[in-house]
């Protein structure tokens, strides 16, 4: 049975949830054990917005999060509200200047999706794109991940990568893929005008039916003996080129 509401947990998640009112937040608990100082600015929000709030035993928190590292502080929410791909090619006819477009293909690791969620929203991403199987969604584990940024995000799901990818060039938007192979260094790739960066999975990378449909195949140079970067890290590196590039 699919749960009616989400479980917030953690200061920072919390707090910018609060702060960016994407989502209806319901009540919010905090342990009995936590000191109320460092609280106050979420009583303050909570107050102005009427929300509830309770004091509750740690061992509820624990169960409530599945005994995750919840800082004794839990709030009860709607979901985290998303958007359909299709409306990026709808926004791209009203967006002024080039765009940059970040598609995450199948980033299975909460932790590494919301630290590129994150870092998309400090290096100048204009669209964060998720694919809708396969991949980490943006659950309360990602925000607290990403220390709440995923609160102020916009994420358009995708049903089909190659078609959005497909629609995307028509429109005039470059593709980029992040490969380990890829024949171009990421810094003699031009990351300026309309581009769209595509990241792959932690184990797999960029399905072979995506790298088709990328323009070109972008590598980050590596002088140790590790093979790759952790796709956040890898993620990351690529976007603020792409952001030194456009600055």
């Amino acid at each position: 049975m699919k749960e009616k509401n989400d479980v917030l947990f953690g200061f920072h998640s919390v707090y910018e949830a609060l702060r960016a009112q994407k989502r209806r937040i319901y009540k919010i608990l905090i342990s009995k054990k936590r000191s109320l100082q460092r609280t106050k600015k979420i009583e303050s929000y909570a107050v102005k917005r009427n929300i509830k709030i309770e004091l509750a035993d740690p061992e509820l928190l624990d169960r409530m999060t599945g005994f995750s590292n919840h800082q004794g502080l839990v709030a009860t929410t709607s979901f985290f509200p998303v958007k359909k791909a299709t409306d990026v090619i709808t926004s791209l006819k009203e967006k002024k200047g080039p765009c940059f477009i970040l598609i995450m293909e199948n980033i299975e690791d909460p932790h590494n999706l919301g630290a590129l969620i994150r870092t998309a929203l400090c290096s100048g991403v204009d669209y964060i794109l998720i694919p809708k199987d396969r991949s980490a969604g943006p659950s309360s584990a990602v925000s607290r991940s990403s220390a709440g940024a995923m609160e102020h995000a916009d994420i358009y799901m995708i049903t089909n990568t190659t078609s959005i990818l497909r629609t995307l060039k028509e429109k005039g938007v470059w593709v980029s893929g992040l490969d380990g192979n890829g024949d171009t260094s990421l810094f003699h790739a031009d990351l300026t005008g309309n581009i769209a960066l595509v990241i792959g999975g932690e184990h797999k990378g960029i399905r072979p039916l995506v790298k088709k449909e990328c323009d070109f195949l972008i590598s980050i140079p590596n002088k140790g003996n590790i093979n790759s970067l952790n796709a956040s890290v890898a993620g990351g590196v690529a976007m603020y080129e792409a952001l030194r590039q456009r600055e």
